[in-house]
């Protein structure tokens, strides 16, 4: 019996109770303890067998190792997953990171346009003299040509 459970006393501590139920029934329970605070309470989920000693003679070791199996199984699960959650956080931090620090790199640099002054246009050889006279009046006025 204690063979079946040593797998799994390196990992942890047991508390293995066994109790009369009535007549001739017992009751064996192998509660694993956790090795320690942050562990998931699934590694803590007990093993209760009820039958006569020659059942438990019989079959408890059996149970057991089936037991230790699954209990060491379930603790590389819940390891394995814990990993791939805790890489899917640590990739999504920095692709938020990546994101936050992107636009602040490439911000548009570009300032609103400012209205420019606008130079007046030099007379053409062939315009008027009332256009000359008007464009100059405007000039001088601070408005923009018609």
């Amino acid at each position: 019996m204690f063979t079946e459970l040593m797998p799994l006393l390196r990992k942890r501590g047991l508390l293995l109770t066994v109790s009369l139920v009535e007549g001739d029934t017992l009751r064996a329970t192998v509660v694993p303890q956790k090795a320690s605070d942050n562990e998931d309470n699934a590694v803590t989920t007990p093993l209760a067998i009820t039958g006569t000693a020659e059942e438990l003679d019989r079959d408890l070791p059996q149970q057991l190792v089936e037991f230790t199996g699954a209990h060491l199984q379930l603790q590389s699960t819940l390891a394995s997953a814990k990993a791939d959650m805790d890489a899917a956080a640590k990739a999504a931090r920095e692709e938020a990171r990546k994101k936050t620090s992107k636009p602040s790199g490439t911000a548009n640099t570009t300032a609103p346009a400012t209205p420019v002054a606008k130079e007046p246009e030099a007379p053409s050889l062939f315009a008027s003299e009332e256009h000359i006279e008007t464009t100059a009046a405007e000039h001088e006025e601070g408005g923009e040509p018609s």
